[in-house]
């Protein structure tokens, strides 16, 4: 399996770190966004949208979503709950993820990490947002140890993702005491050294 991403990018790093965790043959194959490696015309036949993550199968079949790849390659394994409700409150996560997280802490980080932005140039309603996202997972965390209860899915493996480098996006975790303490639990689960 190929799997073309950027290891600065949170949505890359979860498949990444699937595959790490479950012992997943890959291949990983650099891709510069910001020099339009995903807009030549080989890499939009793999991804018409033009996006990493994009996995490669041996078999040619390609698929892309960074929350779709790791849903898909986590089948069956520890990482997905057995029972029915516990993995639609994972799913749940996943999509939340995506549509009240992803956009506003990953977009800050974006315009701060990659385009030398400073916080105060950032958009004020993406940095409010961006600590609602924060304070749900707060809330969470401070009444089970993982998103989903008692053990590790695909949401926190999800969520480490940009949670972990929100500092780069100008987001201080000083007041999210179960954040922090998640985000050391979940770097020592997929043995990864402390975020910069």
């Amino acid at each position: 399996m190929k799997v073309y991403g950027d290891t600065n990018s949170g949505n890359c790093l979860k498949v990444k770190w699937v595959c790490d965790q479950l012992a997943l043959p890959y291949t990983w194959i650099a891709v510069d966004t910001l020099k339009g490696e995903t807009r030549t015309a080989e890499f939009l036949k793999l991804n018409g949208a033009g996006q990493v993550p994009t996995i490669e199968l041996d078999d040619g079949r390609t698929l892309a979503q960074s929350n779709a790849i790791i849903r898909y390659l986590a089948r069956g394994s520890h990482l997905i709950p057995s029972d029915a409700f516990a993995a639609a409150k994972m799913d749940e996560w996943l999509f939340w993820e995506q549509y009240s997280h992803e956009p506003y802490i990953a977009v800050c980080r974006f315009q701060m990490f990659y385009l030398k932005k400073s916080a105060s140039d950032l958009d004020p309603d993406k940095v409010k947002r961006g600590y609602a996202a924060l304070a749900r997972m707060e809330h969470q965390l401070a009444l089970t140890p993982f998103l989903v209860g008692n053990t590790v899915t695909l949401a926190d493996i999800s969520l480490l993702g940009y949670t972990r480098v929100a500092h780069e996006g100008g987001f201080h975790l000083d007041g999210y005491a179960a954040v922090r303490r998640w985000i050391s639990e979940i770097e020592k689960f997929l043995a990864l050294p402390p975020a910069r």
